[in-house]
């Protein structure tokens, strides 16, 4: 791993689809007039033969990917993730995951990281796509990631959700770093309790993690991009017998990592208490991404202080140190 604050990486998501459209000629993309919002612009300038622009038409957008799949076409569908869920959701389960097509969804903005409130936050769309047979459901931490998933979903057979940050994007990982479609990654050992994290909190966790190392509180940490299906084995090999397990994610704790992590610890009969830190059972309000992370406790000190108070520590938590704000860099809050 990388040190923050981060590089950054412009359009990865982008680029990896121009990519992956010139060496397989069954790529399709569609959007719904957000082209440049989710790097669309990219292959609608180089490939428009490849490229559909449906118009605020999220449904049957849905539809005509649905036709083109069964046509042989691998289509890469894309909007923000409260529109590409949410506004299709019936025609999802029925043109998309019944048939398990070969459609790849691929939601931008995902939870608190939109300012727009609740229309434009999809704090609940790795919760619905969850409950969709044949639907595999990605929540991407950094531009590593991206890139390989883009690959990776195209050879999968069937739906996939992909959630993705908006606009810069940190670089967390080396070139080595190793994606699939089933593993989640164990980061840091630490023998007193296990954080996992996936998404936007991936960078969070970190800082967490290492700050409380300082105060003598070490922490697993595992990083977790694929919610479903789970890589149980990783996740429960990682929390083993340790004093307690933690999961941070930019979601509703109904229905996300949280809910996936809980269903595999019960299944497996592990004894160990879960704190699942996350938007809970609320929608949010408007504002700056260091202005919601803070309000709904989601930023670095909160993580750190739920972990310390989980742990049983005396006295407050180990103070994370300032991030820096530097111009072409990311820093988690």
């Amino acid at each position: 791993m990388r040190e923050s604050p981060y590089d950054i990486v412009l359009k990865p998501y982008g680029k990896a689809l121009v990519d992956l459209a010139r060496r397989n000629p069954d790529v399709i993309c569609l959007g719904a007039d957000l082209t440049r919002q989710t790097e669309t612009d990219l292959i609608r300038d180089q490939m428009p033969e490849r490229f559909i622009n449906v118009g605020m038409a999220e449904a049957n957008m849905i539809g005509i990917a649905g036709g083109l799949a069964r046509a042989g076409k691998i289509v890469f569908v894309n909007s923000f993730g409260v529109f590409a869920t949410r506004r299709c959701y019936d025609q999802i389960a029925m043109a998309v995951a019944y048939p398990n097509l070969n459609v790849k969804i691929v939601g931008f903005m995902p939870g608190i990281s939109s300012p727009g409130g609740p229309s434009h936050q999809a704090i609940d769309d790795m919760a619905l796509m969850r409950a969709l047979p044949n639907m595999t459901v990605v929540d991407l931490a950094d531009a590593e990631e991206i890139t390989q998933a883009v690959g990776a979903a195209a050879e999968h057979d069937g739906p996939v959700y992909l959630r993705l940050k908006r606009g810069e994007i940190p670089v967390i990982f080396e070139p080595d770093h190793k994606f699939t479609l089933r593993s989640a990654h164990h980061l840091i050992q630490g023998p007193d309790g296990c954080v996992i994290a996936s998404g936007m909190m991936v960078p969070a966790a970190i800082s967490a993690v290492k700050t409380l190392a300082q105060g003598g509180l070490r922490l697993s940490l595992v990083n977790c991009p694929v919610v479903k299906p789970l890589d149980a084995a990783t996740v429960l090999g990682a929390i083993g017998s340790k004093g307690f397990a933690m999961t941070v994610e930019n979601h509703s704790v109904i229905g996300g990592l949280g809910t996936a992590v809980a269903e595999a610890m019960a299944e497996a009969g592990a004894g160990v208490p879960l704190l699942r830190l996350g938007l809970q059972d609320t929608f949010a309000e408007s504002g700056s991404r260091e202005f919601l992370f803070e309000k709904y406790r989601l930023g670095v000190q909160t993580l750190a202080d739920a972990a310390w108070r989980k742990a049983g520590r005396a006295g407050p938590a180990p103070k994370a140190p300032p991030q820096q704000v530097i111009a072409g860099r990311y820093a988690p809050v």
